[in-house]
Order: structure tokens, then sequence, then C-alpha cells
């Protein structure tokens, strides 16, 4: 299984994510801008995910809410920008809990040969308290989740050879 490794310097106000997927990187591309697939992996199971918009397009902007089974809700949106591809996406990420603390996270997909690819996020909060209050929060347990939920749709995708 393939290791979610997450990296926040002390004092720092960014977080990086390296995560390797077995599947080619058009694939997992795909999985980050199709909201049918959206709704399939990002953030943990034990949420239900409602997308309202998921329009990954320079300016176009994006809102869903994760709610408990106690009827709880947690609202996240952002605003995608510049050109959405296969080389990279940019976007600001919001929690609605918490309004005024923006982050701006890119992504970058790379090939790493035999079918197999690797997501490079770098994520870049307004300060280092805001940046250790979401690592606090649980988003690396969230964004393993959400991953290995990732490895599970793709295993589904990958066209068998």
């Amino acid at each position: 299984m393939n290791a979610t490794k997450i990296t926040a310097e002390p004092g720092q106000p960014f977080v990086d994510v390296v995560r390797e997927f077995d599947a080619p990187r058009e694939l997992v591309y795909q999985a980050h801008v199709d909201p049918a697939l959206i709704v399939e992996w990002l953030g943990p199971a034990r949420f239900a995910m409602t997308l309202d918009r998921w329009d990954p397009r320079d300016g176009g902007s994006w809102r869903y809410t994760h709610r408990d089974d106690d009827g709880n809700e947690y609202g996240f949106h952002g605003v995608f920008h510049g050109s959405q591809t296969i080389d990279g996406m940019t976007q600001t990420f919001e929690f609605e809990g918490a309004p005024g603390h923006v982050s701006l996270g890119t992504v970058t997909f790379e090939d790493i040969g035999d079918g197999r690819s690797r997501a490079l996020v770098h994520s870049v909060y307004q300060s280092v308290q805001d940046r250790d209050a979401v690592v606090e929060s649980g988003m690396g347990e969230g964004m393993s989740e959400g991953y290995r939920r990732l490895d599970e749709l793709l295993g589904k995708l990958v066209p068998v050879a």
C-alpha cells in the first residue's frame, strides 16, 4: 500500500504532501477534475459528501459539505486559479467553520513509470498558526484516508493489461 507523506516544517506556513499511486497520471488527474469521481474519494469515508459545484477552470469555483452521522455539516469552498491541466492544478481552500483563513494549494502529477504516478501537493497558509491549526485538526488522517479511497477507485479504473 502507498503511504501518504506529509511534511509540516516547524515555523513554516506551508504543508507538503507526496503520494504515489498504482495508476497512470492521466487517471489520477481525471479523479481530481471529474465531479463524479471527486465524490467517490475526497475526504474520510465516515462523512457523506454533497458536492454543490466543482468547476475546474480558471476562475471556476467549488464547494462541498461533509455530513456526519449526527447530521453535523462541515462546508468547504474555494476558487480554481490558472489552467487546470495534467501538469498541475491551483486552488484556494477555505473551511467555512473558520472563515477568512484561506490557503492556496497546488497539486502536480508526475509519471514515475510502469503505469504509476505521484501527486505532489503544496499548500500555503496565511500564517504558521493557521497551518498548525489545520494540521492539528486531523488534516493528515483525512488526506491519508481520502487517498486510500482514491487507490480503491483507481483500481477499478485502471485498464487491465
